[in-house]
């Protein structure tokens, strides 16, 4: 077997805003295997401050995961504890390398095209009229879930932009989630949560910083709805660390990003235990190309979960590449009519 790997740069079509700063452009790797005339690709999404492989060794060690990929999937997961994105693509490109296609990892109803999957419309930060235009665009193709990223502008025009919502459409005609990214002061967020429960919110993802468990774990007793971790499990990597955080913190809610969490295996092993303790969850896509958002919807679609899932739609990038998944009335759906073309790798 033959493995080499390919850095690739994504262009945003416009800046994106977070709480974390501005995107203009994704840095994300491919691990391309070569076994018998076949191809296996997986990708190595990497996120720039928020991945705990974010260090200055990770290509040196994607060149090492190359040099010993005879060690096989299991051996490498193992050894790639602190990779987690480097472990999503391993198991992603022998899963690929051992299909019929490069691109139909999990086969499914939903991979021959005959059912589709609800998501969240996500709208992103930036001034308020470029919010409240993403909000409207959302609402006209027909998404039932929107998730709007808060934290970044005003608190007061954000709960401005809620009311816009909820002035035209109650909780039982669109359901909002929102995501601080851990923007609230550790003093100020139960009053926020306060305020912004006036607007029926499903949730809120990650209101304070992670690490503060203890903080934490109050708002998640006392908040007037439900609050999810997100940034809170990256770089939990035991399995026993993982139990004693989420029986500390006890959410209502945990949201899963494969490449943050140690790919398909590490976001299995986090359901397991927050099913034990009847925490909720759903899976959210990391600002991957489409060819990680294929094998993170693919495999999503398999765990059977009927929540709105935080599935991106591939559309972000001024040069991602062709494939057949399609967004359509706030259901992502994978049409095996079209056809991948990723001749920009080459």
């Amino acid at each position: 077997m033959k493995a080499t790997y390919k850095k690739y740069v994504l262009n945003f079509k416009r800046p994106s805003g977070t709480s974390r700063g501005v995107l203009t452009e994704k840095e994300t790797w491919f691990l391309i295997l070569e076994k018998d005339s076949k191809t296996g690709i997986g990708e190595c999404g990497i996120l720039r401050t928020l991945s705990i492989d974010d260090r200055p060794d990770y290509e040196e060690k994607l060149q090492w995961v190359c040099d010993n990929i005879q060690l096989g999937k299991d051996a490498l997961w193992n050894a790639l504890l602190e990779f987690p994105s480097l472990q999503f693509g391993v198991e992603m490109a022998f899963l690929s390398l051992a299909s019929k296609t490069p691109f139909e990892l999990f086969p499914s109803a939903f991979s021959l095209g005959e059912k589709s999957m609800e998501i969240n419309g996500l709208v992103w930060m930036g001034e308020e009229q470029f919010m409240k235009e993403q909000i409207e665009e959302k609402l006209a193709q027909g998404f039932r879930c929107i998730k709007l990223k808060i934290g970044a502008i005003d608190f007061e025009k954000e709960l401005g932009l809620l009311h816009f919502i909820r002035q035209n459409f109650d909780a039982k005609t669109i359901e909002i989630r929102v995501d601080a990214n851990g923007a609230f002061g550790l003093n100020e967020a139960l009053s926020k949560l306060d305020q912004l429960s006036g607007y029926e919110l499903h949730s809120i993802e990650q209101p304070i910083k992670k690490g503060n468990t203890d903080t934490m774990s109050v708002l998640c007793k006392t908040a007037p709805f439900p609050i999810a971790l997100d940034e809170e499990l990256i770089g939990v990597v035991e399995k026993e660390k993982k139990e004693q955080l989420l029986q500390k913190i006890m959410p209502q809610y945990i949201i899963l990003k494969p490449s943050l969490i140690g790919g398909f295996k590490g976001t299995l092993e986090w359901i397991s235990i927050a099913e034990k303790l009847n925490i909720k969850w759903w899976i959210t896509s990391a600002l991957e190309s489409n060819i990680g958002l294929n094998a993170i919807t693919q495999f999503t679609f398999t765990l059977n979960n009927n929540l709105p899932q935080g599935l991106g739609t591939g559309g972000l990038y001024t040069n991602n590449f062709d494939c057949p998944l399609e967004v359509q009335k706030g259901r992502i759906l994978y049409l095996p009519e079209k056809a991948w073309n990723i001749d920009m790798l080459k």
